[in-house]
């Protein structure tokens, strides 16, 4: 899985083009802003694009969506949880193919009620679950301390420590990380119990 990372609009969003290079079939991730680019490289590689694939509802990762789904035919595929339009919704274990390649779902809410990691071949796209060195508000409307922690801790650091991190937004000190990087250096996955992390957060 060949994975196009792009850095797009004023918010430092990610987008993601995700290729099975065996077949040339792909998933766009996150479409926003700078939608040129992501055409660009489209056409350059003669990618078949299968999917519209949304980590949460938000506007700053949904908002190229109808764009995108009108230049390339692609179907928007978002949470069951999501309160946007789309195509169809995946759930918790959910597997999204595309060629040779899949992604398995993982509802991870907490900065949205509708947050979803997905992992494949060796790498975890978290969406705004979690950054390289942070980890997503709390503060906006489904938001909530309390599942973002039981997310974090009962899921997210029972991880394989060599998946690669690919977050939704250029907020740390690197690109990309590794979640045995994040496990040992993110001061959000640092051991807390709940209550700890619930007043964490209100006072972050």
């Amino acid at each position: 899985m060949k994975v196009y990372q792009l850095e797009v609009g004023n918010m430092q969003n990610f987008t993601y083009i995700l290729e099975d290079e065996q077949t040339s079939e792909a998933i766009i991730l996150d479409p926003s802003w700078d939608l040129d680019l992501v055409l660009d490289i489209i056409e350059k590689n003669s990618l078949k694009v299968k999917y519209i694939v949304n980590t949460h509802h938000h506007f700053d990762h949904t908002v190229g969506n109808e764009a995108m789904a009108k230049k390339t035919g692609a179907k928007i595929l978002q949470h069951e949880f999501s309160t946007l339009q789309n195509d169809a919704t995946v759930s918790e274990g959910d597997k999204i193919k595309f060629g040779n390649s899949e992604l398995v779902v993982v509802h991870t809410p907490g900065h949205s009620k509708d947050s979803m990691c997905l992992i494949g071949d060796g790498k975890i796209f978290s969406g705004d679950t979690l950054f390289v060195g942070n980890c997503g508000r709390v503060d906006l409307p489904g938001g909530s301390a309390k599942e973002l922690y039981h997310s974090l801790f009962d899921i997210v650091s029972e991880m394989d420590d060599n998946l690669v991190l690919y977050p939704g937004h250029n907020y740390g000190s690197s690109l990309t990380s590794t979640m045995g990087r994040e496990k040992k250096t993110n001061f959000v996955l640092q051991p807390r119990t709940e209550k700890e992390f619930l007043e964490f957060m209100s006072s972050d």
